[in-house]
């Protein structure tokens, strides 16, 4: 391995400075500081070049490979893997994927640079904080956000655009729910929430955007009315768990930025996993996903106490339905959205006023039956 320019140069100049030192026109003095050199080395190198002449200056060891040179096999099949497998993937997440499924040992810092320099990755300036972010509630079930991402997360049918309902804790970033939806409706997030009271209990308070399904908004750009309730906000309330809702994308920067890390790894995984329908995706997020989210970036709460309340005997399918204020007819039937429907669960007089449910059951959620339940008040 030949010596670089800039080599060849600084030993050229050594010899100078030593031979004018030797024959007095320097003094040891003087060689110090136009070598940089402290007193010891100055003497160490004047004795190698006493013995060996102009052939002791050079460093052998800059003609030797460095110890912790990576091997250049290796370096070769990690830009291959990325080239051909994993192209599109941000350097943390294919980092994490090449660690775990094909053995690579080498750094992340090492990995991403050599991505740059292969021109397979961009280079970008770290990005500066915007704004001070909110701290996080200090116990675990304190606060949880929800917020659909009506998204193309099957990258191999991109005609196609599926919805993500994730549940995420506020305190731990803890993903207590997801799941891909062909879109986002009363009923899919009330299926959210069914699993996460059955599994957790009941939270303190639940974040959310002003969707159609979550507030009322008389006007856009206006707060929502308190006074009127969608059927979510109508659950929540007789639940006692308090329905916060968010005026920015900034604000719920929680659920925002969960979004987007899904966008970013979910999308990639699936395609490199060959999956092309949402009851694929869905065994892939729960199987392999979320697990892999919660390692990476879950946290322990600050206070270790849960905030979750016990939902004791609590009967879900009287609260996360859809309910209907109608009147029932003579004959004990009604018309929910217009179409009769006998009513046989009816007690009393006829002439009652009564409460259509038209809820999901906890085995298939999809299917909606219609519970009738009439008020003790009269007409």
């Amino acid at each position: 391995m030949p010596y670089a320019p800039a080599v060849v140069e600084r030993t050229m100049k050594v010899q100078e400075v030593l031979m004018q030192a030797i024959s007095g026109q320097l003094t040891w003095l003087q060689a110090e500081d136009i070598l940089g050199w402290r007193p010891r080395t100055l003497r160490r190198w004047r004795e190698r070049y006493r013995r060996r002449g102009y052939d002791g200056l050079w460093d052998r060891r800059r003609q030797q490979p460095s110890p912790r040179c990576a091997p250049i096999a290796e370096v070769a099949r990690i830009a291959r893997l990325y080239r051909e497998q994993y192209a599109g993937f941000n350097a943390a997440h294919f980092h994490e994927i090449v660690q775990r499924d094909h053995g690579v040992a080498l750094g992340y810092t090492f990995v991403k640079r050599l991505l740059q320099t292969a021109g397979l990755l961009p280079k970008r300036r770290p990005r500066g904080r915007h704004r001070r972010r909110r701290e996080p509630r200090p116990c675990f079930g304190e606060l949880l956000h929800i917020d659909g991402s009506p998204h193309a997360w099957l990258a191999l049918r991109p005609t196609e655009r599926q919805t993500l309902i994730p549940i995420i804790d506020d305190a731990t970033k803890r993903v207590l729910y997801a799941q891909l939806v062909p879109a986002e409706s009363t009923a899919t997030v009330m299926a959210a929430l069914w699993s996460v009271l059955v599994t957790h209990g009941l939270p303190q308070a639940l974040y959310t955007d002003r969707a159609r399904w979550a507030f009322y908004t008389p006007k856009a750009g206006q707060p929502v009315a308190t006074d009127v309730l969608t059927q979510v906000g109508r659950a929540l309330a007789r639940l006692g768990v308090e329905h916060i809702p968010a005026y920015s994308p900034e604000a719920r920067g929680r659920s925002e930025r969960l979004n987007r890390t899904c966008q970013d790894r979910l999308v990639n995984e699936l395609r490199v996993a060959g999956i092309t329908t949402m009851p694929a995706a869905n065994r892939y997020l729960h199987e392999r996903f979320l697990a892999t989210y919660a390692a990476r970036f879950t946290h322990a709460p600050a206070d270790p106490a849960s905030a979750f309340v016990p939902l004791g005997r609590v009967d879900l399918t009287h609260l996360l339905c859809h309910e209907e204020t109608r009147t029932v007819a003579p004959d004990n039937t009604g018309r929910p959205r217009g179409r009769p429907a006998a009513d046989r669960q009816a007690a009393g007089p006829p002439h009652r006023r009564g409460a259509a449910r038209a809820r999901p059951p906890p085995s298939r959620r999809r299917a909606l039956c219609l519970v009738w339940r009439p008020l003790l008040r009269p007409l």
